[in-house]
């Protein structure tokens, strides 16, 4: 009877510390909401933005994020930017994006690390600067440190290539979906080459500028826990014909976890003609 007290309080306690766990949020307290928001208000609702990830991760380098809006995107009130971070990745910071009135919807998605069990959360910023912000807890390891595959030297010959894609019926006056593919390792520093077993060094998207007749559209300043071949759907409305254009500039840097040594590497860009 003892014994089977002891198994069941030990049991209760290996629970417990699960789901503390699961709890923990003493990074975002700790550390990063005085990081990014010293001294601001942050409301935390899915009034707003709602995220949506696997709480189980299949593939901790590939894990798919999606961030969508609840209100429209119009003159008077709209989304003006939209931090992620990861808490508990080497790097938090996922990457900042700006939008417009223009962009139709606030919606985002992309694709992810997650280095270990950790609180993605998404901090709207809306037009009259009130921050409201939503959250998912999702399971996954070692998504910063997945080894580089074999075929990198194929990758980095494509790189910086890039492709647009749009849904069928675009229509003028209303929000489109558009899917902005881009060629590139997106190395963390923190990965090791499979074929010369060495760590390669960090290069990675920083900047992403998507305009549509010279109007931004979606502007980004992104880092490592973007996956490779980064892959963004976001949305914009095409007033009529045009063009839309993507410009993206990437960095290396000497360590996977500070910016404080890094130099540019390159500028890409591509263009798409839009018939709604």
């Amino acid at each position: 009877m003892y014994q089977s007290k002891i198994i069941a309080a030990l049991f209760l306690l290996s629970v417990s510390a699960v789901a503390s766990a699961a709890e923990d949020e003493s990074e975002w307290n700790r550390v990063l909401k005085d990081q990014y928001f010293a001294g601001k208000t942050i409301a935390e609702s899915n009034d707003i933005i709602e995220i949506d990830a696997p709480y189980r991760a299949e593939d901790p380098a590939l894990v798919p994020l999606k961030i969508t809006s609840k209100i429209p995107q119009t003159a008077e009130r709209y989304v003006k930017k939209i931090l992620v971070l990861v808490d508990k990745n080497p790097f938090p910071f996922v990457g900042e994006f700006e939008l417009t009135p223009d962009s139709g919807k606030a919606d985002l998605a992309m694709r992810v690390r997650v280095n270990t069990y950790s609180y993605i959360r998404a901090i709207a910023e809306m037009n009259d600067g009130k921050l409201v912000m939503t959250k998912k807890f999702v399971k996954a390891s070692g998504g910063c440190s997945a080894p580089v595959g074999a075929d990198l030297d194929a990758a980095m010959a494509r790189l910086g290539k890039m492709k647009f894609r749009l849904d069928e019926g675009v229509k003028t006056a209303e929000p489109s979906m558009v899917q902005l593919l881009i060629s590139h390792p997106n190395l963390t520093g923190m990965q090791m080459d499979q074929v010369t077993r060495f760590i390669k060094k960090s290069h990675f998207i920083e900047n992403v500028r998507v305009t549509f007749n010279d109007k931004p559209i979606m502007t980004a300043k992104t880092d490592i826990a973007i996956s490779a071949d980064p892959n963004f759907r976001f949305y914009f409305v095409p007033e009529a014909n045009g063009v839309l254009k993507a410009e993206v500039t990437d960095i290396s840097c000497e360590s996977p976890t500070a910016r404080d040594v890094c130099s540019k590497v390159s500028t890409y860009s591509e263009t798409y003609t839009v018939k709604p």
